[in-house]
């Protein structure tokens, strides 16, 4: 068996594309995964596979959402070993002062061409701080996320792929799980 972290983006936030923890394990175990758990409402599911090939998981999983829901939510997925990396390799984490709700990984679903990550800078006006990671990218807020202009809008919009975001709690709480 391999241990997966999805990672679903855009669920129950402001009221739209609304699943309930419990279904999405439920759709999770339908498709025969193992040892389905979840974590906070924001479609965070670690489970085990007997499949290992990514792209196949996420095609399977964002088929059955949208055939039970009627809506696209696109998934990420990563191993136990790339949260460990992330977690080992980042810029901000032992910066002092630096609080777990200020440090942010944006997860990109496909690495984007170089030109565009060579020209991702961080809007005039703001303290926050990035680095490109190999599949991610560290962001350190100062001021807090929900201020930060480095949404995952505009990171979508600057390097042309999807991303999610998840703060330093969540993405210690999720390899936690998986290692478990």
């Amino acid at each position: 068996m391999y241990t997966c972290i999805s990672l679903l983006r855009g669920i129950n936030v402001s009221g739209q594309k609304l699943i309930k923890m419990a279904d999405l394990k439920g759709l999770y175990e339908g498709l025969g995964f193992a040892n389905v758990r979840t974590y906070l409402q924001s479609g965070n599911v670690v489970f085990d596979s007997l499949d290992k090939d990514a792209s196949e998981l996420t095609a399977r999983i964002e088929a059955r959402i949208e055939q039970v829901y009627g809506y696209l939510v696109t998934v990420f997925i990563r191993r136990p070993g790339d949260f460990q990396r992330i977690l080992e390799n980042s810029p901000f984490a032992d910066r002092p002062g630096a609080q777990p709700n200020r440090l942010l990984v944006t997860f990109l679903l496909r690495r984007p061409l170089e030109s565009k990550l060579n020209d991702l800078s961080i809007p005039p006006g703001t303290s926050d701080e990035l680095l490109i990671g190999e599949g991610e990218i560290y962001l350190f807020c100062p001021d807090g996320y929900g201020k930060s202009k480095l949404s995952n809008n505009y990171i979508e919009r600057k390097l042309g792929v999807p991303a999610t975001t998840r703060n330093w709690k969540t993405v210690n709480a999720l390899f936690d799980m998986a290692v478990e």
